[in-house]
C-alpha cells in the first residue's frame, strides 16, 4: 500500500528537518540565526516588532518595543520547541512560513 502525504504535512517536515539542521548550525557556530523580524506598528521612531529566532533546541519569538526615547522591552516571549513551531507558523502566516522555509534552505546548504 502506497503512503499518501498532504502538501501540508509535507511543507510542515520539510520546515522541522530545516529547523534542525539550522540548530546544528547554531550549536556549531554559538550564534542564534534570525529567522523573521516583523513591524507591528511604528510610530516617531518608537516601533513594534516581532523577532524570530532559532536556537540550539528551540524557537524563540519575541515582541520587542524599542526606539526613540523608549528603552528596548519584551513584552513577551514564546518558546517553541521544533516539532511544534512549524504548525504554529504555518497557521500564523503562510508568507512567513514560504520566506522562513527560503531563509532556512539558504543558511542549510
Amino acid at each position: 500500500m502506497v503512503k499518501q502525504i498532504s502538501l501540508d504535512a509535507w511543507q510542515a517536515q520539510h520546515l522541522e528537518d530545516l529547523l534542525r539542521r539550522g540548530a546544528n548550525i547554531v550549536t556549531k557556530t554559538g550564534t542564534p540565526i534570525v529567522l523573521y523580524r516583523q513591524t507591528l506598528e511604528e510610530d516617531e521612531g518608537a516601533y513594534e516588532e516581532i523577532v524570530c529566532t532559532l536556537t540550539e533546541k528551540h524557537v524563540i519569538e519575541q515582541l520587542v518595543i524599542s526606539g526613540g526615547v523608549v528603552p528596548p522591552t519584551f513584552r513577551q516571549q514564546i518558546i517553541y520547541t521544533l516539532e511544534e513551531f512549524p504548525q504554529r507558523l504555518s497557521r500564523k502566516s503562510k508568507d512567513l512560513f514560504l520566506q522562513t522555509v527560503e531563509l532556512l534552505e539558504s543558511q542549510t546548504k
